[in-house]
């Protein structure tokens, strides 16, 4: 393993959007690589012995530079690297905002076996945000999911998932979400309460946000970074699917942990590619 590194804000959280840049000693780039969901960056390439600048960079952070020493070992660890929101905790301008799919993601978590946990996400999703312009809590989002582009890694097992035991993606192909409110819960948390639609039962879901920053981006546009979790229980949704194992327990556990890391794009439609 070359470099690692882990990527956090302040209190904690990781800063899964973040772009770590290695440079040597005459200003030359000699590693670029993107943290994982995880906030992590585990580039598997050896560096050459010697000292190094690490610069960690994400929308809506102040850039963060550090030095590093490659040994003979070809390995470099810089440990946790704090980032600080640039501008505060002020909000994004009001008006309205786009989702990016393709720098955001859909994630879910469930326990497998007891034992273990399998962790799945959604490729195909869109949404838009509207931020009110005098009260933050009269904002509001609406996003919607491709129920069949749930992805796990293995076949089989996606192909299970979109069948009438679980998302049933032939008579409900889409998952959707609209917020009815949105609450203070700290200087850059929220609550946002809402109503998911999800194998055709509609209920009440609160998503525990964070707010991580604005910033420019490098297409000259502005982007607002998001993180928002919540947990859901199968049955509310009518998957009552499972396969008890001899042992008495669960193939499959009935919560799913849900998380969001979402961009979004000031503006009502994304730009062109």
């Amino acid at each position: 393993m070359g470099l690692t590194a882990r990527i956090r804000t302040r209190d904690g959280w990781a800063v899964s959007h973040a772009v770590v840049t290695v440079t040597d000693m005459t200003g030359a780039q000699v590693l670029r690589a993107e943290a994982d969901a995880e906030g992590t960056v585990r580039d598997p390439n050896p560096l050459a012995p010697g000292a190094y600048t690490v610069i960690v960079t994400a929308v809506g952070y102040a850039p963060a530079a550090s030095s590093a020493i490659v040994t003979a070992s070809g390995r470099a660890d810089v440990g946790t690297v704090t980032l600080a929101r640039q501008g505060g905790t002020e909000l994004p301008p009001p008006g309205p905002w786009t989702i990016d799919p393709v720098h955001s993601s859909v994630a879910a978590v469930a326990q497998h076996l007891g034992i273990s946990s399998v962790h799945g996400r959604f490729t195909d999703f869109s949404g838009t945000i509207e931020i009110a312009p005098d009260d933050v809590t009269k904002s509001r989002v609406e996003a919607v999911i491709r129920a069949a582009s749930i992805d796990t890694g293995n076949g089989m097992r996606d192909t299970h998932l979109r069948s009438a035991d679980f998302l049933d993606v032939e008579h409900f192909p889409e998952i959707t979400y609209r917020s009815t409110g949105v609450t203070v819960a700290g200087s850059d948390r929220w609550t946002v309460h809402g109503e998911l639609g999800l194998h055709g039962v509609v209920r009440p879901v609160d998503l525990d946000l964070a707010y991580l920053g604005t910033g420019a981006d490098p297409w000259g546009g502005t982007r607002a970074a998001f993180r928002a979790t919540t947990e859901l229980r199968r049955d509310d949704f009518a998957m009552n699917y499972n396969q008890v194992l001899q042992a008495g327990i669960a193939a499959v556990g009935t919560t799913l942990k849900v998380e969001l890391d979402i961009q979004a794009v000031q503006g009502d439609s994304l730009p062109a590619a």
